[in-house]
């Protein structure tokens, strides 16, 4: 998934040209995709793939946490570059904030996408380079959102994919087959049309349909823009760190480097809290108070 995912940095769509920083919002109207260019963040030079390192509710199934593309994560942790971010400038404070899927011990960072929106698009390969330097104590969660054009049948679309474990081989090809070889026409998309795509990937059409349309597919995605309203979250891409950080930033880059800084935030209190944790753990337990002697 890895390398195929890295394939999109390659095409002129992704790293074409210098733009101020856009984001697909939820009103936009659909329009058709651009076949050379898409918006890219400020400041942001065209780079090839060679030089590009530098998701009171019910819990989510199972299949959720772990049905996102695989990402061999870093041995140690790096400290993270640049100055602090600042609250109200970089990012926002979430007013009682939690994760979207929190598990214990994990940061997680979760990224509100669409596959109908091109900046999620360019985004992609970008993020995935930064992906590869988390630590196991990071732990991503992709959300599909309503942003973008026609963007519902996409978000169920890949909840759906999620389900039955096909996202790994699919998540890079929706958007290649949106934005690039545009195989798939957003604004007059099918059930039909989905189905096809994704039994090319080991499902069939009509029970990845059926799937697609299911009660808990539509829990799914009620689910997950509970979580973005809650956030703040109004365009993708989007990025909220552990549930109490919406990242605000001034290019892609920016982003990242802002969620390196919360997340590192994040771990140093994980690290504060375990040694009191484990100290309360460890402390006996107080003696019961000696009850008088009875007289007979």
């Amino acid at each position: 998934m890895n390398s195929r995912i890295a394939t999109l940095s390659r095409y002129p769509l992704v790293f074409s040209a210098l733009f101020a920083l856009a984001a697909c919002g939820k009103t936009e109207a659909p329009s058709a995709p651009a076949a050379d260019s898409a918006p890219a963040a400020a400041g942001e030079a065209a780079a090839p793939a060679a030089t590009a390192p530098a998701q009171g509710e019910t819990p989510a199934p199972a299949e959720t946490a772990t049905a996102d593309p695989a990402i061999v994560p870093a041995a140690t942790a790096t400290p993270p570059a640049g100055a602090p971010p600042a609250a109200g400038t970089d990012y926002n404070e979430i007013p009682g904030g939690q994760p979207f899927e929190p598990v214990a011990g994990k940061i997680e960072v979760a990224e509100i996408f669409s596959y109908t929106c091109p900046h999620c698009a360019q985004f992609e390969p970008v993020l995935l380079e930064w992906r590869k330097k988390q630590t196991a104590d990071v732990k991503f969660t992709p959300i599909a959102g309503p942003f973008g054009g026609n963007p519902i049948p996409f978000e169920k679309a890949f909840y759906a994919a999620q389900t039955l474990g096909l996202v790994e081989k699919t998540h890079e090809a929706m958007f290649r087959a949106v934005h690039i070889d545009q195989s798939i026409d957003f604004r007059t998309v099918t059930d039909e049309k989905l189905g096809e795509f994704y039994a090319k990937y080991g499902v069939k059409s009509a029970d990845f349909i059926g799937t697609m349309n299911s009660f808990a597919i539509t829990a799914k995605s009620k689910r997950g823009e509970q979580f973005m309203q809650r956030s703040g979250v109004s365009s993708s891409p989007s990025l909220v760190v552990n549930g109490k950080y919406l990242v605000i930033g001034k290019s892609f880059e920016d982003m990242l480097r802002i969620a390196d800084h919360l997340v590192a935030r994040e771990r140093a209190a994980l690290g504060a809290a375990a040694p009191a944790a484990a100290a309360a753990a460890a402390a006996p337990a107080p003696a019961a108070a000696a009850e008088p002697a009875k007289k007979n």
